[in-house]
């Protein structure tokens, strides 16, 4: 599962830059401000989880089960709440209305709540020395 998680963070992380780079250089003159700010909100939040993908892997802090679950909330918080709003906030570029999937930015939002819930209900089930 550290291979795995690893391989998540890379992944996500340079997703991340691509998007962003793209947001700041493509994006800019086309996008309304309302429009950016949320395309970023989406990229910084996929940074945020990419980081937390390698932390993860790296800590030996978790089980293999704990690190397992982790991983896919991540992976599935990460692809409907950042992937929404790349979504919704391009819909006037691309002409296509995603508003009715505006629902799953917050169901991948609850998906990476509940990663680090999962972390932090692990860490306090440790026995403190």
């Amino acid at each position: 599962m550290q291979r795995n998680l690893l391989i998540l963070g890379c992944i996500l992380g340079m997703l991340a830059v691509i998007f962003g780079a793209f947001g700041a250089h493509g994006l800019k003159e086309v996008l309304t401000e309302e429009s950016l700010t949320s395309y970023e909100t989406g990229v910084r939040y996929q940074f945020y989880h990419a980081f937390l993908a390698l932390i993860i892997a790296n800590s030996s802090f978790f089980t293999s089960k704990t690190k397992n679950i982790v991983f896919y909330m991540l992976l599935v918080g990460v692809v409907l709440f950042s992937g929404s709003i790349y979504l919704l906030a391009t819909s006037a570029l691309t002409g296509v209305s995603f508003k009715s999937i505006a629902f799953v930015t917050p169901i991948g939002g609850v998906f990476l709540i509940l990663s680090w819930l999962i972390l932090l209900v692990n860490l306090l089930k440790m026995n403190k020395k």
